[in-house]
């Protein structure tokens, strides 16, 4: 949907009320279950978590994926609406030891509601500086809105380019974490072909990461945590903080092996939620090799 017609679906919505954005996002989420090429990939998904069951309920988990991810556009709209939004957090005080202190990273994934993450850390602590690296697609739309309201939230934004990166964002990034600030990270998702990235095993298949993440927190030294954020009812949520996940290479020589195992541990607690959240994985590409 472009931003037109998600503008005209929002006016009406505040005009009939919430009722209508949930049931308009259903539908048009059925219509990609339908129709999108990307399905195929989600069953082959579900296959790798629940290899003990048939095709047809790999299919189904895959309908509830879709069905599933319009909750992140209705929460966003009663978040907007009324600032309603009630959380529990766990792993909090981890996060409050660093902040306005050496920094923090946050891997967040597409597992979960990473949006009202970055929305729910803002309302916890009113003055947290949160830089998010987010992907820019060639068109967007909804995308767009959503990066325009995190930034009225109060969140920095730094739009990555799938065509190419530039290394003041980089810059950027470091510098907010020698102010003190908290920078999130995407652990799940490779934007560029030419991007570096680490290899991982996940559901017994290998999985590419961006290695972004453990480079800076070995430049900076700050701590590097895996954030998730789910969904508990309408408009609530539980989010959860990590340990810090150490990077701590003997010697130059030995970054790879740092990096790799750093990428493993954050591999195996996606997994891990994963199984306990199987209808949240909002990442509807290719992520099995």
């Amino acid at each position: 949907m472009n931003g037109f017609w998600y503008k005209l679906l929002l006016r009406m919505a505040r005009l009939c009320g919430p009722w209508l954005l949930a049931v308009t996002a259903r539908i048009i989420a059925a219509g990609f279950f339908l129709f999108s090429g990307n399905v195929s990939e989600s069953r082959r998904f579900y296959g790798a978590l629940f290899p003990e069951r048939g095709g047809l309920y790999h299919l189904w988990c895959a309908f509830r994926q879709y069905q599933n991810f319009t909750t992140i556009h209705l929460d966003r709209f009663l978040a907007d609406r009324s600032d309603t939004s009630t959380f529990t957090a766990q792993g909090w005080e981890k996060l409050e030891a660093v902040i306005n202190k050496q920094g923090g990273i946050l891997l967040m994934s597409h597992l979960g509601n990473w949006e009202m993450a970055a929305r729910l850390l803002r309302k916890q602590k009113d003055d947290l500086q949160l830089l998010l690296y987010m992907g820019v697609k060639e068109k967007e739309g909804v995308e767009r809105m959503q990066k325009e309201d995190l930034r009225r939230a109060g969140v920095t934004i730094i739009g990555v380019d799938q065509e190419g990166g530039s290394p003041f964002a980089a810059v950027e990034g470091i510098r907010f974490l020698q102010s003190g600030g908290i920078v999130s990270m995407t652990g799940d998702i490779v934007w560029r072909s030419d991007q570096r990235k680490v290899r991982v095993r996940f559901l017994g298949h290998d999985a590419y990461l961006p290695e972004a993440p453990y480079i800076f927190a070995l430049l900076s030294g700050a701590p590097l945590f895996v954030f998730f954020a789910f969904r508990v009812g309408k408009n609530s949520y539980r989010f959860t903080l990590s340990d810090p996940i150490a990077i701590r290479p003997h010697a130059r020589a030995d970054r790879d092996r740092a990096i790799g195992e750093a990428a493993q541990q954050y591999a195996d607690l996606l997994e891990k939620m994963l199984r306990e959240h199987p209808f949240e994985w909002y990442h509807f590409e290719r992520f099995l090799q």
